[in-house]
């Protein structure tokens, strides 16, 4: 789950922080930033298990109702969303009760917003489609959550504000989280039922190897870095630059000397993504224009060992 977008973004926040911190410890800010890491996993497994919490919900509101009816005698209430297959899929689901088990994470301390939640659920046109609609199947249940997902829950300001409450990290790592949950919802299958598998923490080793030796080489290697980008900013100020962009440029330039099989402009144009989020408005094709003339620099001086696409004549 933890993929290079998110790692790429992880290590520019702890490295500016780590110049901004006075104690300059790699060993301790090379933890903070696997921690970091780690919890982007725990808000995953936790939103996921909001979808059960606000399934349990809905059940205590329909013991409610299915009491009311009987007192008086009227029709029963359905059943179908306290009952969703895919919700009872995810309920039972063998990954994430071990991993929220392990972490202690629940949201049976947060009755309040779940009972919000459900009836901001209720009152969506989503819902009452879906209960009106005579589709009564696997796909049907599943397809509704992705739909409440991405309507209710991905831009959810009070959700927003309980997890920043939580934890620091995890506002800054929903918007990520968020596109590996409805990944999650659309690889659910009935036939795998409690045993079907998640997304893992890392794809591979190889990307939380990615993430120490680019922060290290990132910190390690500075002064050179920074001379590289002194160099190529001679008609600028380079001291009035913005300090986002430097620490951006730094993990930029870090990444192309230091991981041969990632290409040029893969790496350039990441971080000028990162730049447009992170930075000032005039950021990213300022940091395109600079990191494009130190890898070419890199590149002609033999100190860069990758191949970069010529200028055009009109450049």
């Amino acid at each position: 789950m933890i993929n290079r977008e998110l790692i790429r973004i992880k290590v520019v926040q702890l490295t500016y922080a780590y110049y901004q911190n006075g104690n300059k410890n790699i060993e301790t800010a090379e933890k903070e930033l696997m921690f970091s890491l780690s919890k982007a996993y725990d808000l995953y497994n936790y939103l996921l298990s909001l979808i059960v919490g606000i399934t349990r919900e809905s059940r205590r509101f329909l013991e409610v109702a299915q009491s009311k009816a009987k007192r008086e005698g009227t029709e029963m209430p359905s059943q179908k969303f306290a009952y969703n297959r895919f919700a009872i899929q995810l309920e039972e689901n063998k990954m994430l009760n071990d991993f929220l088990e392990t972490k202690k994470l629940n949201w049976d301390d947060e009755p309040e917003f779940l009972k919000k939640m459900y009836t901001q659920i209720v009152d969506s046109q989503i819902y009452k489609d879906y209960m009106n609609s005579t589709e009564d199947d696997y796909a049907a249940d599943r397809e509704l959550w992705r739909k409440l997902y991405r309507t209710l829950i991905q831009d959810n300001a009070d959700l927003d504000a309980l997890l920043e409450e939580k934890s620091l990290y995890w506002n800054d790592d929903k918007e990520v989280v968020d596109t590996f949950v409805l990944k999650t919802i659309k690889r659910f299958e009935e036939k795998n039922q409690s045993k079907q598998e998640l997304l893992p923490e890392y794809d591979n080793e190889e990307d939380k190897e990615y993430a120490r030796k680019l922060f290290r080489s990132t910190i390690m290697n500075a002064d050179e870095y920074q001379h590289h980008m002194s160099e190529a900013s001679r008609n600028w100020d380079f001291s009035r630059l913005a300090y986002m962009d430097i620490v951006i440029m730094q993990i930029a330039i870090a990444e192309m000397m230091t991981f041969p099989s990632i290409p040029i402009s893969v790496s350039i144009n990441e971080y000028v993504e990162i730049a447009k989020l992170y930075s000032t408005p005039r950021s990213g094709s300022y940091i395109n224009g600079m990191l494009d003339t130190i890898a070419r620099h890199l590149v002609q001086s033999g100190k860069l060992l990758k191949t970069i696409e010529p200028k055009s004549q009109h450049e």
